[in-house]
């Protein structure tokens, strides 16, 4: 039984806006991949007198039109990104600390010949980083960190008398208290926080580096995990860097170097996290002698 002509027009129309919607698609497509750097798309509206085919129409619109747009899901919170701002700004090298300074008694181990290669290097700081003064300082910035959290005064001040005990020599107590004055000072000059202050004079010892760091983070409320992660990775990347100029090493090696203390400083993170006090120690004695016969070497480019 043939269609009747209206039912066959009607067909027929249907049928031609869908192939144009088809194609109009298509060739928008095909224009954005071809211009990945385009930022708005232009449709040309196609008007017809079928309502049905407007919705079709608006929803490929909207997704075409999002196409190039960036996505939001992944931006940071804003107190997520001041704090990482904070980290990556103390932590940093160009932080006037003035640990370009000092090489943590690693000259003389140069001078010795115990480190020679990238291979001897990363031996020694390996050791250094979880059994000797690395773990050791990771630690009291934990402990210094919660208890300026907590508001706790004789507790911190009790971490930062124990914590400048715990140097083994001379000219290490120097490096470390020296760090943690500049830290405080220029963190308390242009930083400056609610309570810091008071944290600061609670202590009747100089601050040592790791617990002057762990003490203006948590007035910044800046989280502890993350901190101690910065910590451990600019001490490792000082060390490194002292080393490239004694041995000498090229970037690329002083880069091999840090990639594979990269486990060694995530583990050290995670126990200082869960220790306590009583855990504190080191077994880095060859490192510890490095650092007391520094203080007589006969040429040195370091003060430590």
């Amino acid at each position: 039984m043939p269609m009747p002509a209206t039912r066959m027009a009607t067909m027929t129309m249907r049928i031609t806006i869908m192939a144009t919607i088809t194609m109009t698609i298509t060739a928008m497509i095909i224009t954005i991949m071809i211009m990945p750097r385009m930022t708005t798309v232009t449709i040309t509206t196609i008007t017809t007198t079928s309502i049905a085919t407007i919705p079709i129409i608006t929803m490929a619109t909207a997704m075409l039109m999002t196409t190039n747009e960036p996505s939001r899901a992944g931006d940071l919170a804003e107190r997520e990104a001041a704090a990482l701002y904070r980290l990556m700004t103390w932590l940093s090298p160009a932080f006037p600390v003035g640990g370009f300074s000092y090489s943590s008694g690693i000259e003389w181990a140069v001078e010795a010949g115990d480190i020679t290669d990238t291979a001897t290097l990363a031996d020694w700081l390996d050791a250094m980083l979880g059994d000797g003064s690395g773990f050791c300082d990771a630690t009291f910035l934990v402990h210094a960190y919660r208890a300026a959290e907590a508001s706790e005064d004789t507790t911190l001040n009790d971490i930062a008398e124990l914590a400048a005990a715990f140097v083994p020599s001379r000219e290490r107590q120097l490096e470390t208290t020296s760090q943690g004055r500049a830290f405080v000072d220029i963190s308390r000059a242009a930083w400056d926080a609610q309570g810091l202050d008071a944290m600061v004079a609670a202590c009747r010892t100089p601050l040592v580096y790791p617990v002057a760091v762990g003490v203006v983070a948590a007035m910044h409320g800046v989280p502890l995990a993350p901190t101690l992660h910065a910590f451990l990775h600019a001490l490792v990347s000082n060390w490194i860097s002292a080393a490239s100029r004694l041995i000498p090493l090229g970037q690329t090696d002083s880069q091999r170097v840090l990639v594979k203390l990269e486990a060694a400083v995530a583990a050290t993170a995670n126990r200082a996290l869960n220790a306590t006090l009583d855990d504190l120690g080191s077994a880095t004695f060859r490192a510890d002698l490095a650092s007391l016969r520094h203080e007589t070497q006969y040429t040195r480019l370091f003060r430590s």
